[in-house]
């Protein structure tokens, strides 16, 4: 085949993430809420009898589903979906860059406002309690940073005949820095942490 012929394939395909077909795609709202006439972020504390994560601290956000049209549609419906709050609500949405995780996952993050009168109905299957921080207090306080070291382990019938340096081949070893913000009683970390960080960077 003309190789000419063969690369008119792609000229009008877009680039992505390689693999992504099979990463657990997710979008979650960093929600900015006016109170006391002060800027402060919304968290949520998830529910104790969840499977995953339970009890942890996080944004409003969850799994892209085949009916959402875009990441951002799915942010804000898993946000009113999680905090009992209308579409009209949420006003100002603004993405933030995603993460590719090294566990298979795809998180679309967005920044946005909620309506300071609104009143919350947290759905509790999902969702302990809310609490807001100001704003202020990230701006201020630097997150503590952790490093977790990954092991290289191959397979036990891993073809080390089939690449140069076989047993000994040097491989790269992975490295992921945790975020972590203490307030109060309350400990942020993780990816959410990690979102919230890159947020305060755009602020700054």
């Amino acid at each position: 085949m003309d190789p000419k012929k063969l690369l008119k394939k792609m000229e009008n395909r877009a680039p992505g993430v390689l693999g992504n077909k099979d990463f657990l795609k997710s979008a979650v709202l960093l929600p900015l809420i006016e109170k006391d006439g002060e800027t402060h972020i919304l968290f949520e504390v998830r529910s104790h009898d969840l499977r995953s994560q339970p009890g942890e601290i996080c944004f409003p956000g969850g799994r892209i589903d085949d009916e959402d049209q875009t990441e951002e549609e799915a942010a804000v419906r898993e946000t009113m979906e999680e905090l009992g709050i209308e579409k009209a609500d949420i006003s100002n949405v603004y993405p933030l860059d995603y993460i590719v995780s090294p566990f298979g996952m795809m998180i679309y993050s967005f920044a946005g406002v909620i309506d300071p009168t609104v009143t919350f109905s947290p759905n509790p299957p999902e969702v302990d309690h809310i609490f807001t921080v100001p704003l202020s207090f990230f701006l201020e306080k630097e997150p503590k940073v952790y490093r977790i070291n990954f092991d290289i382990q191959p397979e036990e019938n891993f073809p080390y005949d089939l690449i140069a340096g076989g047993e000994n081949y040097n491989w790269h070893t992975r490295q992921v820095d945790e975020y972590f913000y203490i307030y109060e009683d309350k400990v942020i970390w993780g990816l959410t942490a990690k979102i919230l960080s890159h947020f305060i960077e755009i602020i700054r």
